[in-house]
């Protein structure tokens, strides 16, 4: 029986995987996650006033980088020619803190849920670390995949 886990090979040992006989698809992934932290520290990022300026504006372009990079971070992951990479961030009074958003796409061999996931995390740790004077406590979390599209296994969404 063969392993479901396609990054080792027959005899256990890590590889990256071959994509030569892949189809090239349009291939989409969403992924989300959320900081939690203090009021306070939300009604900064929500007013523009933090000290480090436009705290979301600079998360999304780090998301966006992030996505482009996401190769050079995890070791098996294919470099990939990105067509489209969209962060939203959404202000939560309620939670208090930001909910974040990124759909990565490409023609290709294999998908973006990597460079989707990454681009979250990657939104939020700078959240994180242009707030942390202010707030050392924030919680990064429930980051996931909620949908892919495209190649061979088709389209999958997360249960809510």
């Amino acid at each position: 029986m063969s392993s479901p886990l396609t990054h080792f090979d027959a005899q256990g040992q890590a590889h990256m995987v071959d994509l030569a006989n892949k189809d090239v698809t349009h291939r989409v992934a969403r992924a989300a996650g959320q900081i939690r932290m203090q009021a306070a520290t939300l009604a900064l990022i929500a007013s523009g006033s933090a000290k480090k300026g436009d705290v979301l504006g600079v998360a999304r372009i780090a998301a966006i980088q992030a996505a482009k990079r996401t190769a050079d971070l995890i070791p098996l992951c294919h470099p990939l020619p990105l067509t489209r990479v969209a962060v939203e961030f959404e202000v939560d009074q309620a939670l208090p803190g930001v909910r974040c958003t990124a759909q990565v796409e490409t023609l290709g061999r294999t998908g973006v849920e990597m460079e989707a996931l990454t681009a979250v995390q990657v939104g939020l740790l700078t959240i994180y670390d242009m707030c942390k004077a202010a707030d050392r406590g924030m919680v990064m979390g429930e980051v996931r995949v909620l949908e892919k599209r495209g190649g061979k296994s088709g389209e999958w969404v997360a249960a809510s």
